[in-house]
């Protein structure tokens, strides 16, 4: 069982919820310019209206809480406090952004429900993007900016502000292959200067909160390939910890540890590894601190004392000493197409752990399902709950065996927009008609509640 402080929460984003793109004087967002270029999206769907959570965000906490959902961790919309993404004297804060997530905090207060901030969860103003985005190294002091802002904001309000959610995926998908926003197709050495720059900004933010507040706690939240053994032998074990920190070819971005090790080691990646040899622009150079992006005192600013690391987990590989196991027809996927793989929630923790020696938080875990509403009105979904069971069964296996696992936080709370998929993919453990706007608790809810309970 895990320990009775153990936080049990759910999990969203600002710009795959909200709507309101465009009211009360928020600022476009890279996503708002992305989803409305036809084509970049699945069926041409967008988050302009998204779950109309910033219409009906008390309604959604109150259900939150007779869910018996404890802690709900959310993004705020950086554009939307400040349009331009600049915070100085010259560009004040958007009052009635900032008014948004005071009234969200305030309701889950009023609920007994912990608020957990992430500041960053893709959705970057639009206008630096327009000077450069995140190849642009300002960026990075300008997210400081913002940081130091809602730090000192809510300070004694939110125990908890991460600072980046997913620095991979931002990367991978946003820069290398530009199925994201805001849709670049760069070279690896370009992708490695958004990672760096990334990384800085995490450094800097961290800063900043410690500056403002020493109660405020603060990670960021990681994903990236896990793997598992095949068998319990010792050479299967170790070589599924190797493969969970190797990753190379068209999906070299989707790894912890290029930006974990920067910013929890305070080392760079060996650019001459085997990792990086389907990029052929970086061979003339004999080490990352050559690349005319990187500062001499870079690494101790993106290097900060951090009080847990955030884990993203949906699946992993299987791993024997021959190398990764390879899927057997059949094999189980979600509706997305992603394997079930419950293991890595075991050894792929296990090996974060012993590689950063950070108290970990699952800050997203789940599964899209095709959910329907049945004859009877209602949402039954019994494979969600036995992924559930599965996954969370084997993270229990690695609190026990000594991981320090402060939380568990369940993505996602309702259906929502899913990124270049549209709104096809349904994570959430709420449904929700996005014509009429209503909500229905699915089985999985129930479940999670009783689990709580328990």
């Amino acid at each position: 069982m895990f320990d009775k402080n153990f936080i049990w929460g759910t999990a969203t984003s600002a710009y795959q919820i909200e709507g309101a793109y465009k009211e009360d004087g928020k600022g476009l967002s890279i996503w708002d310019t992305f989803s409305n270029v036809p084509g970049n999206t699945a069926n041409n769907e967008n988050g302009n209206t998204a779950c109309d959570h910033y219409h009906r965000f008390r309604d959604d906490i109150k259900l939150m809480h007779e869910l018996g959902i404890k802690a709900y961790r959310f993004s705020i919309s950086w554009p939307r406090i400040f349009p331009e993404g600049i915070c100085d004297s010259t560009h004040s804060y958007n009052e009635k952004g900032l008014e948004f997530y005071n009234n969200i905090v305030d309701c889950c207060t009023e609920y007994g429900i912990e608020p957990y901030i992430t500041l960053y969860h893709w959705d970057l103003p639009d206008a630096l993007e327009q000077k450069g985005g995140w190849l642009n190294r300002e960026t990075a002091y300008h997210f400081a900016d913002y940081a130091e802002f809602i730090c000192r904001h809510f300070s004694g309000k939110v125990k908890c502000i991460a600072t980046i959610n997913e620095p991979q995926i931002i990367s991978g998908l946003g820069y290398w292959l530009g199925l994201h926003a805001p849709g670049h197709k760069l070279n690896a050495k370009d992708v490695l200067n958004v990672i760096h720059n990334l990384a800085l900004a995490h450094g800097l933010a961290v800063e900043r909160i410690r500056s403002v507040s020493a109660d405020v706690i603060t990670g960021f939240s990681s994903t990236g390939n896990l793997c598992y053994p095949k068998t319990e032998s010792k050479e299967d074990i170790d070589a599924a910890k190797n493969a969970t920190f190797m990753a190379e070819g068209k999906n070299w971005t989707f790894s912890h540890h290029i930006f974990c090790d920067m910013a929890c080691l305070g080392r760079y990646p060996d650019i001459k590894s085997g990792y990086f040899k389907s990029a052929p622009e970086l061979q003339p150079f004999s080490s990352y601190e050559e690349l005319d992006f990187v500062k001499e005192s870079d690494i101790n600013i993106i290097c900060q004392p951090v009080d847990f690391l955030g884990v993203n987990v949906y699946n992993g590989h299987q791993v024997s000493k021959d190398g990764v196991v390879p899927r057997k027809t059949g094999f189980p996927r979600t509706s997305l197409g992603w394997p079930v793989t419950p293991e890595v929630m075991d050894y792929g923790i296990r090996f974060l752990y012993e590689r950063y020696n950070l108290p970990i938080i699952i800050t997203e875990n789940g599964l899209a399902c095709n959910d329907v509403v049945s004859l009877d009105g209602k949402i039954h979904d019994p494979g969600r709950i036995d992924f559930l069971a599965r996954y969370i069964n084997n993270l229990e296996k690695a609190y026990k065996s000594g991981v320090p696992i402060l939380g568990y936080f369940h993505w996602s709370f309702m259906d929502n927009f899913e990124w270049h998929s549209g709104f096809d993919p349904r994570f959430g453990l709420v449904y929700v008609d996005f014509e009429t706007q209503e909500r229905i608790p699915k089985d999985s809810a129930y479940w999670f509640k009783s689990l709580i309970e328990s």
